[in-house]
């Protein structure tokens, strides 16, 4: 900690004036994305897509719960996994609190995984959620979009780069008690949909780094003295919440 460049206080007002400057511009720049990302074209889903709920099956425009939009965290829980991925857990665990807010908005927010349903709300109850959060088990919903993808497949895609693979892949998969092709399975992302009437269009989706925005911690971390200090073990270090104590 004390290996750092030590100055005054009138050189550290001087370069805080500085930086604050390009936080700024960060902060517009910031903006001017938002705007542009709401001026997507929109696309019409004409499949319909049923997914299980804790009060049946339902089909996607029902999920939006009477809201006209619906925003969802594809959530890495796939058939094979006997626990969620720690580092989707780690996000949810800083959106729960929020439902109330973005429903005042009009949004509805949700998990959605390819696990059954009955997996996914025995690992809702150990984390203490409310979210919402449904099964896809029986849809072609992620799979069209994009984030399930077959253990063949995998298979196919992973064992020519597998040796590239970050050391997260495989300590994440055997946290969720997967192999590496049954976690890979899955992809995490969010996307966001709205409705009219009956009629849902997809407006929105990312994956990868675009996902940081549900990382709530990360930001908070870049204004520690040390920042993400991940160095080589990017997200090794995260746990979910019960599990840091543990030895």
């Amino acid at each position: 900690m004390i290996d750092h460049k030590i100055g005054t206080r009138e050189e550290w007002a001087a370069a805080r004036e500085e930086l604050l400057a390009r936080e700024k511009e960060h902060t517009r720049r910031g903006d001017e994305l938002a705007r542009r990302r709401s001026e997507l074209p929109w696309v019409r889903l004409d499949k319909e897509y049923r997914f299980d709920t804790d009060d049946g099956e339902k089909p996607l425009a029902e999920l939006f719960d009477g809201r006209s939009q619906l925003l969802v965290y594809h959530f890495m829980f796939g058939p094979s996994y006997d626990a969620g991925c720690p580092t989707c857990s780690s996000m949810v665990d800083g959106i729960d609190g929020l439902l109330p807010h973005l429903h005042a908005r009009d949004v509805t927010f949700m998990l959605v995984s390819q696990a059954p349903l009955e997996k996914l709300q025995a690992y809702k109850r150990r984390m203490g959620w409310s979210i919402p959060w449904v099964s896809a088990a029986h849809s072609d919903f992620n799979f069209d979009l994009g984030f399930s993808t077959t253990v063949e497949q995998t298979r196919e895609a992973v064992e020519p780069i597998q040796s590239q693979l970050p050391p997260i892949a495989d300590h994440n998969a055997r946290s969720s008690g997967a192999d590496l092709f049954g976690y890979l399975t899955q992809l995490f992302g969010f996307s966001a949909f709205a409705r009219d009437v009956d009629t849902v269009y997809q407006t929105y989706s990312t994956t990868g780094r675009g996902v940081e925005f549900l990382m709530g911690y990360y930001p908070i971390l870049d204004h520690a003295p040390k920042g993400r200090d991940e160095g080589d073990e990017w997200q090794v270090w995260i746990r979910r919440h019960d599990e840091y104590d543990r030895g």
